[in-house]
């Protein structure tokens, strides 16, 4: 029966609620449209908003339907998404609260969920808080302090987020040393965080030794051994903790949110690490808004972790969306390709963290029909190449994917909550996106010296104001601060960030990540983004990883493209490989050099070494991998002859 004219029905009245409420969102993250009553059509939002940026080649533009769809998507959890918001808005540098503390409020309210999974070992929320304790009564009896720094060199195991969460509560700084790091390199992160204390695991023996003539270590620095044989000198760790009460420490209640964490390295791919810190502030707006609005996980969740802790992504993401909502975090000893499905279903996870390159090593693994076969809904990361990012979801059926942008020094974040395509999502602080000169490696300014900002759909320097609500932690290093700041950016006085990163502005606040600064070079004229030349190599057959970087070339201006590939064909098409890049790139773009390699060298977070291929270019003295010249019609080896009339400038580039 058909229901007279104007009369409203129980499903019209809730589609008007749905629609109020993603008309609100709209307003509060995207400042667009006005405050509206959606039923009063003269007060809607005008049918054809203001134009977005033309659709390129690289990357898919941001449509305002699409936002409202990923909106009305996410209405079912927006009591969640209330509440990320609220206290996003609320979270402030002067108020308590703390990692710690919010662990001791989940271990109180869901004492006996599972807040972690290891192996075949699980712990709830009650026991690891306990331990947790355990672990700062033990700091605080060995003479650490609340303000003072424990470094913990660890592999991934439950014995480090215990760790991790103990010296947190104390109001100590957890510094996150990398555990693949030896002597030298080792030695120069232990001093940028100058500990009170070392705690190591027996796993990281030879890291230890490696800093025996480095006088990396204070003598006063207490050193604690966690398992097997403890060294002379070295207080035995478990045996500490396992003698301590298991009560919530004192300091955690009066922890302030501006108070340092965590000491995050960077990763020293060009050149020594630097320790960005992680303040309680930055950590708790990240379980807001990241954890709480974007991920929205429930406390039966599992997360699945293969990335290392000392990495932000573990720590702050991971770790951060778990603790926001009470759920399990599934924690691996370390990354594989061949075990991560099958580490997946054994945890039964529902969720995982990524990084673009691990997403292109699972892809590179031959499929199987257990693909779809797991309970994966939603995944979480940065770096999802565009070039591959509706094939991987498509071949394992993930539902979402929360891409983001971040760094672990920036002061601001970007987040994909309404599962876009291929874009790093918004971000509600104060931002632009700046003209860059690639030459200089710096941002363009005017005759006044400001600098301008892009139009929408262009490429720039994305840099980020610095304000009270939105400040700068920076680094240990009080110099490596002043190098990351800009100044008189737009007026006199004000001060931005820089990212050190080319993004691309998708319209609507919304960006996609194009390169870091340094990886993109000039050629002829042009600028030259790594990441556009990996994704057109990467599409090639026999092509497994392709790193893109620019060298010098005697009597060239700029510098030319070179790529080194990870080849598995035993025999090289340099005809074929040259006929498909120019297909699909600009000419100027085209590497000139090729250079074959068995394997990439990586660090543990999967970014490419480039240093040491930058300074060794295409020099046949120092290389004794395959090296090829574009010439004429594809590449050739690049023999003694070649070379030397490409050092003349007699072969035409």
């Amino acid at each position: 029966m058909s229901r007279p004219c104007g009369e409203a029905g129980a499903g019209d009245q809730g589609h008007d609620e749905r629609l109020k409420l993603t008309l609100d969102l709209c307003e509060h993250l995207y400042h667009y449209p006005p405050r509206c009553n959606p039923t009063d059509p003269m007060s809607r939002p005008p049918k054809t908003p203001p134009a977005a940026p033309e659709r390129d080649r690289s990357g898919d533009r941001v449509r305002l339907g699409d936002i409202v769809k990923g909106i009305g998507e996410a209405l079912p959890e927006a009591l969640k998404v209330q509440r990320g918001l609220w206290n996003l808005a609320m979270t402030k540098p002067t108020s308590i609260g703390s990692i710690g503390l919010r662990l001791q409020q989940l271990a109180e309210a869901t004492p006996h969920a599972t807040a972690l999974k290891f192996d075949q070992r699980r712990w709830t929320y009650a026991e690891f808080n306990a331990w947790a304790n355990r672990v700062a009564a033990a700091c605080r009896v060995a003479g650490v302090r609340r303000g003072q720094v424990v470094a913990i060199l660890q592999s991934n195991r439950p014995e480090t987020l215990a760790a991790i969460a103990g010296v947190v509560k104390l109001g100590a700084t957890a510094a996150m040393l990398n555990h693949n790091q030896r002597g030298a390199v080792l030695a120069h992160s232990l001093r940028l965080s100058a500990p009170v204390m070392l705690i190591a695991g027996e796993e990281c023996a030879e890291a230890v030794a490696s800093l025996a003539d480095q006088n990396a270590i204070d003598s006063a620095c207490i050193q604690a051994w966690d398992g097997g044989d403890v060294p002379e000198g070295w207080l035995d760790w478990p045996a500490a903790c396992d003698r301590q009460p298991s009560g919530n420490p004192p300091e955690t209640a009066a922890i302030q949110q501006h108070e340092a964490a965590f000491h995050i390295f960077t990763s020293g791919t060009t050149g020594l690490p630097k320790a960005s810190v992680m303040s309680h502030y930055r950590w708790m707006k990240g379980m807001a808004g990241l954890g709480q609005m974007t991920l929205r996980l429930n406390g039966d969740d599992t997360l699945y972790c293969a990335l290392p802790l000392y990495h932000n992504n573990a720590l702050t993401v991971c770790w951060g969306a778990v603790l926001a909502d009470g759920a399990a975090l599934a924690l691996s000893r370390k990354f594989s390709a061949s075990r991560f499905w099958d580490e997946i279903r054994a945890f039964d996870a529902t969720a995982f963290c990524y990084i673009g390159e691990l997403c292109r090593y699972l892809l590179n693994q031959p499929p199987t029909p257990r693909d779809r076969s797991h309970a994966v809904r939603l995944m979480v990361g940065n770096g999802l190449r565009p070039e591959i990012w509706d094939e991987f979801q498509s071949r394992f059926g993930i539902q979402r994917i929360a891409e983001f942008y971040g760094a672990s020094e920036s002061n601001l974040a970007f987040v994909n909550g309404f599962n876009l395509s291929k874009t790093a999502g918004f971000c509600p602080l104060p931002y632009a996106i700046v003209a860059f000169d690639a030459d200089a490696e710096a941002p363009l300014r005017d005759k006044r010296g400001r600098m301008k900002r892009v139009s929408s759909g262009g490429i720039g320097l994305l840099i980020s104001e610095i304000s009270e609500r939105a400040p700068f932690d920076g680094y240990t290093d009080k110099r490596a601060n002043e190098a990351k700041l800009l100044r008189d950016v737009f007026k006199k006085g004000d001060c931005w960030f820089n990212t050190g990163d080319l993004v691309r502005d998708q319209g609507w606040r919304h960006i996609q990540f194009v390169d870091r600064v340094g990886d993109t070079f000039r050629w002829k004229g042009e600028n030259v983004a790594t990441t556009e030349v990996e994704a057109a190599l990467n599409q090639i057959a026999g092509v497994e990883q392709a790193v893109v970087y620019g060298v010098e070339v005697p009597g060239c201006d700029g510098r030319a493209g070179m790529a080194a590939l990870s080849w598995t064909p035993a025999r090289f098409d340099g005809a074929g490989v040259a006929a498909q890049l120019r297909a699909t790139l600009p000419a100027y773009a085209v590497p000139l050099f090729i250079r074959l390699r068995r394997e990439q060298e990586v660090t543990a977070t999967f970014k490419f070494r480039k240093v040491d291929l930058k300074r060794e270019g295409f020099d046949l003295s120092k290389i004794d991998e395959p090296l090829y010249v574009l010439d004429g019609s594809g590449y050739k080896k690049l023999t003694a002859a070649l070379h030397a009339r490409v050092i003349s400038g007699g072969l035409r580039l």
